[in-house]
């Protein structure tokens, strides 16, 4: 396993995306865990989905922010999380932020998402996946080089830059599960070729900057208060209201389901040890984190209807077999998801390991809270 070499205790930390599903739920987890933290939120709070899902999810930080503010008796004008709205590819936005709030860890969670949604909207990823990060690197960049000034004396600039890359870079690989050795040179979306772009521009950065980076790629995340684009949510609205759900390539396909608490622990696994130089000279790793257990997408669908039936979202008597509709394989996906997580295991002792069936049940027992 690798020493922690950073203490996020006393840290500021710039976390982009904090309203979405992994940010809001990261952004939590670091206030619950870390002392005299600070972090520094930013969304641009799109309407790619519900907003209003986003807004509760910056309440709920907000409110463990004020909490913990006030037990640890931060000064009044010094929360432990403060919010910004605006855009990662707002150069000048990013460049405010890392003068004034001079951050020492960096976790991008900021991205326009979804496969299907780049087939059609391609300038929203271009602007959001591309230039985003790039202005972000840029800021990581010119975080060293900032003019020491007495009230900064102590500013070393970036310790570390985490950031979402997404299980869809491996697009048509056939080799299975899928190892981070593995190459990574046939996208089959736009969006799964702007993850492999930002894999590219942050080892260009380590390698020219000196910037240490470490990409996650995710594998279908989960759980409650997620995004109402992903199938277990999606599908969940459409059987309430006596819709069809779609069910592609048949029900053939498999996914490697991952809990959000999981890739949450994930995170912060790694936020703690910035890479060391590889055999090349470079401060980056990539690391693959997901379930390590694809799952048929009939299995998920079966399971989703038991704990949708068991929190009372749907009743006793639904008939499930006429609200299902088997379809073609759609354009950008793929057949198979499944993460090789040795590295993650070798070098943090850690990988995920929420069956299923709890993660549903989970987010069965809140969406009856939240929608019924």
């Amino acid at each position: 396993m690798l020493d922690k070499n950073i203490d996020l205790n006393g840290k500021r930390v710039l976390v982009t995306g904090a309203a979405g599903f992994i940010g809001s739920n990261l952004c939590k987890e670091l206030l619950k865990e870390f002392k005299d933290i600070h972090i520094y939120g930013i969304d641009n709070m799109n309407d790619y989905y519900d907003p209003k899902i986003k807004e509760q999810r910056l309440k709920e930080v907000l409110e463990l922010s004020a909490t913990k503010g006030d037990e640890e008796k931060y000064a009044e004008d010094d929360a432990p999380f403060v919010f910004e709205r605006g855009s990662i590819a707002d150069r000048d936005a990013i460049d405010d932020i890392f003068k004034e709030f001079k951050p020492e860890v960096v976790v991008n969670l900021a991205a326009q998402a979804g496969v299907r949604y780049s087939i059609e909207n391609p300038d929203a990823y271009i602007e959001a996946n591309l230039i985003g990060f790039y202005n972000i690197l840029e800021a990581c960049r010119h975080s060293y080089d900032a003019v020491k000034t007495d009230a900064n004396a102590d500013y070393k600039g970036v310790a570390h830059l985490v950031y979402a890359s997404s299980s869809s870079v491996y697009g048509s690989n056939k080799k299975i599960p899928y190892s981070v050795e593995d190459k990574v040179d046939n996208p089959v979306s736009l969006y799964a070729a702007t993850k492999k772009s930002n894999e590219l521009l942050a080892h260009a950065y380590s390698k020219l900057y000196g910037i240490p980076s470490t990409g996650l790629r995710f594998f279908t995340v989960y759980g409650p208060a997620g995004r109402p684009d992903m199938a277990y949510f999606g599908f969940t609205n459409k059987l309430v209201k006596g819709d069809k759900i779609k069910i592609f390539n048949y029900g053939n396909c498999k996914r490697d389901f991952t809990f959000v608490d999981d890739i949450v622990k994930g995170v912060v696994n790694v936020m703690q040890v910035a890479p060391a130089e590889n055999e090349n000279g470079v401060k980056y790793k990539v690391y693959n984190i997901g379930n390590n257990d694809p799952v048929n997408l009939l299995d998920f669908v079966d399971i989703l209807q038991q704990e949708l039936i068991s929190a009372g979202v749907l009743p006793e008597d639904y008939d499930f077999e006429a609200h299902k509709e088997l379809v073609p394989m759609q354009p950008g996906d793929v057949e198979v998801t499944y993460a090789d997580v040795t590295a993650l295991q070798e070098d943090f002792g850690f990988k995920p390991a929420t069956p299923l069936r709890d993660g549903l049940r989970a987010f069965a027992k809140w969406y009856k809270e939240v929608y019924c």
